[in-house]
């Protein structure tokens, strides 16, 4: 079991924990409260701040800062958090907030790619397996399913929610709730339809597919509001696990669907 390995130009506190097997590059700062699991990467003139806890097997190209303050003017500098999986990859200045007080923490699943100037605010709840393109862009208190697609220059205000298996569109304004499995897109964005190609390679069988197209026809291509569209999905179709992530997230909505 090799040890880390530590540039000599890197910065690393001795209050920080580093895996086995990780590596520190060049003019890498590690803060102290850092905590990295195992086979870590860092490239060169990486930051990270703690309090923060990430798994193994993460990428950390240059120039990204994680685990920095709350941008929230209503921090009041108390130790806040963040909290990440295993196997992520942040590309170049990628930046990740902790969360804006102790109650709260920031949290990334595992498995996912941030693209470069990606960004995710204070408090947000990010899940496994998402894409970020380029500049994807979450505010504060965002919840983002997952398997969850951002597409490049996507900007998602605060308390949005983001279903599982959605994708939006390039330079998407998303101001409600996308619910699970649709894509998104336009400025402010619209539902256009399913994300057909996302959950074909996902490997969903033809019939789940077919329900949730039934499920989209109701909801957007009907003359019922939220609320009928929900009681005929209900009545229509069979209550399938992926027709039931879709009632229950459009019932739990605070800022509404977007329709």
């Amino acid at each position: 079991m090799s040890e880390a390995q530590i540039h000599p130009t890197a910065i690393v506190d001795p209050q920080a924990t580093i895996g086995v097997g990780t590596s520190v590059g060049p003019y890498c700062v590690v803060a102290a409260g850092v905590v990295l699991g195992r086979d870590c990467w860092l490239q060169h003139h990486v930051t990270l701040c703690g309090p923060m806890i990430a798994g193994a097997r993460n990428k950390f190209y240059a120039y990204c800062s994680i685990g920095q303050q709350t941008q929230d003017l209503k921090y009041q500098s108390e130790p806040t958090f963040l909290e990440i999986g295993d196997e992520n990859t942040f590309r170049e200045f990628v930046t990740v907030n902790r969360s804006t007080t102790s109650a709260g923490k920031t949290r990334i699943g595992s498995c996912g790619n941030f693209l470069a100037y990606s960004h995710i605010g204070h408090d947000c709840d990010v899940g496994d397996a998402v894409v970020f393109s380029n500049n994807g862009t979450l505010a504060g208190h965002v919840k983002m399913g997952d398997h969850a697609v951002m597409g490049g220059l996507t900007a998602v205000h605060q308390f949005c929610r983001i279903g599982r298996y959605a994708i939006t569109g390039g330079c998407s304004k998303i101001v409600q709730d996308i619910p699970p499995f649709m894509i998104a897109d336009g400025n402010p964005a619209k539902v256009r339809g399913i994300n057909l190609v996302g959950l074909e390679r996902s490997g969903f069988p033809a019939e789940s597919v077919k329900w949730i197209k039934e499920a989209f026809r109701i909801i957007y291509r009907s003359k019922y509001n939220t609320h009928q569209a929900i009681e005929a999905i209900r009545q229509e179709l069979p209550l399938s696990p992926e027709i039931t992530q879709i009632v229950e997230f459009i019932e739990q909505s605070e800022r509404g669907i977007i329709r």
